[in-house]
Formats: C-alpha cells, sequence, structure tokens
C-alpha cells in the first residue's frame, strides 16, 4: 500500500480554488478573499485545506487566487513556502491572466480551464479540485486511491445530510455501488440515500479528475459551445449525461468526532459560531491532534502574558485561546479569542469575542459578542456589544446581534 500512496502522490497534482470575494462575511473580506479571513486566532480560513493537503503527503500544489489576493499571497509565501522544487514539490499562487480571453474567472471550471496549461498530462495522470475556504480534516490520499480502484473519470466527495437540509446545496443521487446517477444543485425535493431514507448526499466541492479526462472534457464543452463555467451547474451534469463513470465518495473525516465535520464559513454568523466552537469544553473540531497538525504561520512574538496589579486590575483569561504576542494587563477575557500581539488594558471586560491581531483595547472598555479585526484601537471608555442601536450606526451587526469592527477602523 505504501508503493501504490506513493505512486499517486507522484502522479497527482493539486488546484485549489481561492478567489471567492466572499460578500456574506464583509466587512471581513473588505480587503482580503474569503480564504484569506483569520480564524481560531492564529490561522487563516485556506491554512485547514493546506493543512490537508500536507498531511496527505500532496505537495504539487497550485492556488488560483483572483478578488483581494495581496493577503493571501502573502500569507501562502511567509506560512508555506516550504516546498523544494528540486523534488518536483511547489506551491505557487497564480492569479487570473487572461489567457483564454478578456474575462477573469468565470465560475470554478471555468478557472481550471483557463489553467489547463498547468496540468502536463505527461507528469500528471490526476488532478484533486479543492476549495480554499473550508474548514475540515480530510485524508485526500483515501480519495485518489479509490477513485484509481473504481477507474473513475471523476470522483465527488460527498457528506450525508438530513434531506430537509439539502436543498441548499448541490446533492448527488448514487446507485448502491456509488455511481453517481445524477446531480442536482439546490433540488426543492433532493433524491436521498438508497440505504438511508430521510438523507441525502451533498457535494463538497472536492473533486478528483483524471487528467486527460478533464481536459478532454472542457474542450469538448467549449467546442460546442456548451456552458462550462461550473462545475456543480455544467460540466458534473455534461458528463453524467455523456456516459463518464462519476461516483461518489463517502467523506472520511479525520477530526476523530462522533459526527464528521465540515463547514463553510459562509456568513459573519456561521463564522462566528465555528470560531467559538474551539473554546467550548469539548470543541467539534480538534487544533489539538498531534497525529493531524495544523500549519500556519509562526510569527516570533513573546508568549501570551497576564499582568495583575493591585485590587481590582487582574489580568484573567477564562475559557479562552490567547495567542502569542498578547498581553492581558489588569483587564478580564471571558469565552473569547485574542489573536497575536493584543494588548487588553486595566479594568477592560471582553466577553464572547473574537480580537484580531495589533488590537489595542483602552481601559474601562466593555466589549460583548463582538468581532474586531485587524489594527484597530479602542479608546478607553467605549462599549461594543451592549446597545445594538448605537452598534448599528457604526458597525454592521448581524441577525443574531454580532457587532463586527473592520480592519484599520478609527473611532472618532
Amino acid at each position: 500500500m505504501a508503493f501504490i500512496g506513493s505512486s499517486i502522490v507522484r502522479d497527482t497534482i493539486t488546484m485549489i480554488l481561492a478567489g471567492g470575494m466572499g460578500e456574506r462575511l464583509l466587512p471581513l473580506t473588505a480587503y482580503r478573499t474569503k480564504p484569506s479571513v483569520p480564524f481560531g486566532g492564529k490561522y487563516r480560513i485556506i491554512d485547514f485545506t493546506l493543512s490537508n493537503c500536507l498531511n496527505s503527503g500532496l505537495r504539487k500544489i497550485y492556488v488560483l487566487t483572483q478578488y483581494k489576493s495581496d493577503s493571501l499571497n502573502k500569507h501562502i509565501y511567509e506560512a508555506w513556502n516550504i516546498f523544494h522544487p528540486e523534488l518536483r514539490e511547489f506551491i505557487y499562487t497564480i492569479p487570473p491572466q487572461q489567457k483564454l480571453g478578456s474575462s477573469w474567472y468565470k465560475g470554478t471550471a471555468d478557472a481550471i480551464f483557463q489553467n489547463l496549461n498547468l496540468m502536463e498530462p505527461e507528469f500528471n495522470k490526476w488532478v484533486l479540485v479543492l476549495s480554499g475556504d473550508h474548514i475540515y480534516k480530510m485524508d485526500y490520499l483515501k480519495m485518489i486511491q479509490y477513485h484509481t480502484e473504481k477507474k473513475a473519470d471523476l470522483s465527488i466527495s460527498c457528506i450525508v445530510t438530513e434531506q430537509e437540509k439539502a436543498s441548499r446545496f448541490g446533492v448527488i443521487e448514487i446507485d448502491k455501488d456509488y455511481k453517481v446517477l445524477s446531480f442536482i444543485e439546490k433540488p426543492e425535493n433532493p433524491p436521498v440515500i438508497p440505504s438511508r431514507p430521510g438523507y441525502s448526499l451533498i457535494n463538497m466541492g472536492i473533486y478528483v479528475f483524471s487528467v486527460e479526462v478533464l481536459i478532454s472534457v472542457l474542450n469538448k464543452m467549449t467546442e460546442q459551445g456548451i456552458p462550462y463555467e461550473d462545475f456543480g451547474k455544467n460540466v458534473i451534469p455534461f458528463m453524467i449525461k455523456e456516459g463518464y463513470d462519476i461516483y461518489g465518495f463517502r467523506f472520511e473525516d479525520e477530526n476523530k468526532k462522533e459526527q464528521p465535520y465540515w463547514v463553510d464559513v459562509g456568513t459573519l454568523d456561521s463564522y462566528y459560531t465555528a470560531n467559538m466552537d474551539l473554546i467550548s469544553v469539548n470543541p467539534e473540531f480538534n487544533l489539538y491532534d498531534v497525529d493531524w497538525p495544523l500549519r500556519t504561520r509562526q510569527l516570533q512574538s513573546p508568549p501570551a502574558k497576564t499582568l495583575s496589579h493591585e485590587g481590582e486590575r487582574i489580568g484573567r483569561a477564562i475559557n479562552s485561546l490567547i495567542t502569542d504576542g498578547t498581553i492581558i494587563s489588569g483587564g478580564l477575557v471571558e469565552r473569547s479569542i485574542l489573536g497575536p500581539n493584543v494588548r487588553v488594558n486595566s479594568y477592560t471586560y471582553i466577553t464572547d469575542s473574537i480580537i484580531m491581531d495589533n488590537c489595542n483595547i483602552g481601559r474601562h472598555t466593555r466589549i460583548r459578542r463582538a468581532i474586531i479585526d485587524k489594527n484597530v484601537i479602542v479608546p478607553e471608555g467605549i462599549e461594543i456589544g451592549f446597545d445594538p442601536d448605537k452598534d448599528r450606526k457604526l458597525f454592521k451587526v448581524t441577525d443574531t446581534g454580532i457587532v463586527v469592527v473592520p480592519k484599520n477602523y478609527v473611532f472618532k
């Protein structure tokens, strides 16, 4: 099996789609693409997909960027510049270059089509197509091995969900051998799994193609004038209609929990909820599994520090994640996540909040159920999250009442 695995790794190229605008995450995506949004104090969202690649042994990676990619490019260079091109391993960020026309990427499949020159079928038999904006743990090698055993043209990773929730996703209909019979985007009446009434299989946006098949299919669709821009809407239905061998791959979670974990933090509320899960007693997503390391940029910062003075000026962090370089000086932090180099000053109270890098929280400040983006200086005595009407005049406030302070915001 080790020999088979090494051969598959050597012959697989990985393409990560990381150009999403992430409009529903505004203002967090005002200056950055969605995969570059910070998560869990020290990570970026794309770190989880890239860590999966590294833990799966996949070391030939292209990251296809598009909107507001400066932050992502910088992060990839600083955190992931660990590969050796002389060994045919690499990670490159690829911007849209209008190789085949005057347009940017029109969809997931068009992003791949505009970069078919990178496939190099003389060196690569399979291509793994991933999204850079989901939180999960997965050994992609298992899926690629499944693809080769099935002699499939395309394999689609899918996860089980309740039928009533499946209509928000692309839904896969399979037979008893997991051969894909149909693929429907956001159906009103999702097809169910034959062996599990009441449950459906939804598309995770993780695909394994045989390289020559993918090149042939995209070229055929463009030559015939068939829309090809998106995998879910266009390419997969076309391949089913044309009789290609397509199989569903049942998601195998490496998170070691009872329920499989795969989260698309596509809204501010879902982003906040996924972060807050990390500070619970038994989080759904495990950051501390030494068998599945999660890599990110390691800052050369000192350890986090708490300082207590006299009386009520006791620096405390309770049920919280506190990252390197942060100082809690005479303030109280509860159920919160503090990014690198945050300064919490005396008599400050922070609860149920996310404070990102390089923020300075002034004395006598109270912050509740808030997300404060990077580089914000909160003046002394400010209250955030206690007066919804006042907060809405200044900031974005979500349906559940989460206050979002944008990056570099200057209080007046």
